[in-house]
């Protein structure tokens, strides 16, 4: 069994190595001991959330802090092709399950999108505690998973924006129910592309309850993104995220 992840700062397991010993504090620390329980002797895991992992062992456990000694600090590359997830927003929490399913299937980063037909709106002060929330969503999702790397939660886009990062993407594809292409398909082209020795970016873009509006579709599609059939039935905003992270996982040799 997978030993327990806390989250500590980035950068702050830069000075650790194996033998010494390091302290977590805070809410981390608090949630180890009072609901963990961690004691004495019990190994333990402490990531960054940047991708460098401490394993070690629980030599003390006070009422909040937990003191660690390393017995080995990695650090985890991140895989050559990054899986971005633009979630449209969705009512009834649908696009947050999105997120947080696609975080324990391993996408790299996330992009909240305003699209036309979305219903829910991020307006002014609600705006910013919608982002605090999936960070806090894609956070715990990433401590459940076990992960080193919280994927990161960018600013949200209108339709103008996000075909900006479309054009500056490797590929960016529409997950599309009239869509010729099936996603694998698509994803094999990529695959077979030469490897220029630098990270590449994948967007899969996943439209609202009421689907991807035709004029975003075009003006997506004129800035460089590709539709695919992702399969034979329509599938909810929650699932096509994820359905699609593993597909590409698997095609593109990230599992």
């Amino acid at each position: 069994m997978s030993n327990p992840v806390f989250f500590t700062p980035a950068g702050s397991l830069g000075q650790v190595v194996p033998g010494s010993t390091f302290v977590l504090e805070g809410a981390e620390a608090r949630h180890a001991v009072t609901v963990k329980r961690l004691t004495t002797g019990e190994p333990v895991d402490i990531a960054d959330g940047a991708g460098v992992r401490l394993t070690g062992t629980v030599v003390d456990a006070g009422s909040s802090t937990l003191t660690v000694k390393a017995s080995e600090v990695l650090f985890e590359e991140q895989p050559e092709v990054r899986l971005v997830l633009v979630q449209a927003l969705a009512k009834g929490d649908r696009d947050e399950l999105a997120i947080e399913t696609a975080t324990e299937l391993g996408i790299d980063a996330v992009i909240p999108w305003q699209s036309e037909r979305a219903i829910v709106r991020w307006k002014g002060e609600r705006a910013a505690k919608a982002h605090a929330k999936w960070q806090s969503v894609v956070t715990a999702a990433a401590k459940q998973a076990r992960r080193a790397w919280i994927p990161e939660v960018r600013s949200i886009v209108d339709t103008v924006a996000l075909a900006k990062a479309v054009a500056d993407a490797d590929m960016a594809i529409i997950l599309h129910e009239d869509a010729k292409n099936p996603l694998r398909t698509v994803l094999e082209e990529l695959a077979a592309l030469p490897n220029e020795g630098k990270p590449r970016e994948v967007l899969l873009i996943v439209g609202p309850e009421g689907g991807i509006s035709p004029r975003e579709v075009t003006r997506l599609s004129d800035s460089g993104a590709v539709t695919a059939l992702l399969g034979h039935h329509v599938l909810r905003s929650s699932t096509a995220g994820p359905a699609a992270v593993v597909l590409a996982s698997d095609v593109l040799g990230r599992w």
